[in-house]
């Protein structure tokens, strides 16, 4: 099947769901045919990322790489992973991977680009696991942005309380502590703020005050990356060619 996208998903299943949802809302197709051919693999059975990361738990690569595998096998030409905190095994999962493999924070730097966020501070809401691993730093800087955090205390009570009730499905709950958290971001003077967790983005519907800057969904980034790099094949396969 051409052009098949592999979604290394299930971390967590919701926000799966979302991403899929999100790659066909930005298709531009007019019936079935003409939509996005996925191979979803979604095991929620992997072993906690943060966890890991944190507490030295059992890593999750083992189960992360047998899905990578498994997408291959299914014939999936560009893999995808609707999970940020997953991206701290990029390097490993790449290179088992025969295909590429996108990164959803050159995804989220492609859109601020996009909307013209000129460089300097950006706020990041994800979980503590995705930035004591720094996997948004280094590839912020490289695109002229600086990384800017919630402290300890509202990461515990606002983002990480709010993203373990999104996986409970207690979702206004989740929305009134995650949009709080994005107001206290929206303080610091920051050009933007990207939700760098998938869970985020399920209930995340923005902040009434006029002093909060505009919010980049990495997931919605992913899906945009998913979605140029279909429609984009055709031209490299030429190039090939020619």
């Amino acid at each position: 099947m051409s052009g098949t996208i592999g979604v290394l998903g299930g971390m967590g299943p919701l926000a799966t769901v979302d991403f899929m949802r999100k790659v066909i809302d930005l298709t531009p197709a007019r019936r079935d045919q003409e939509h996005l051919p996925l191979i979803v693999y979604s095991v929620p059975q992997v072993p906690g990322r943060s966890a890991c990361i944190l507490e030295g738990a059992a890593s999750p690569l083992p189960a992360m790489l047998r899905g990578i595998r498994t997408l291959a096998q299914a014939g999936a030409e560009c893999i995808a992973i609707p999970c940020n905190t997953a991206h701290h095994w990029y390097d490993e999962l790449a290179r088992e991977s025969r295909c590429p493999v996108l990164h959803i924070v050159d995804a989220a730097c492609a859109a601020m680009e996009r909307r013209a966020v000129g460089q300097g501070p950006v706020g990041l809401l994800a979980t503590t696991g995705t930035i004591a691993a720094g996997i948004y730093q280094a590839r912020l800087d490289r695109h002229g942005y600086d990384c800017v955090v919630l402290g300890a205390r509202d990461m515990e009570d606002l983002v990480m309380r709010g993203i373990a009730l999104v996986k409970a499905g207690e979702m206004e709950d989740a929305r009134a502590l995650l949009e709080t958290a994005a107001a206290k971001l929206g303080t610091q003077g920051v050009r933007a703020i990207v939700l760098g967790c998938t869970e985020i983005p399920i209930v995340f519907d923005g902040v009434s005050s006029s002093s909060v800057p505009p919010i980049v969904d990495a997931t919605q980034a992913l899906a945009e990356a998913c979605v140029e790099w279909y429609f984009g094949r055709a031209g490299r396969a030429a190039e090939s060619h020619g």
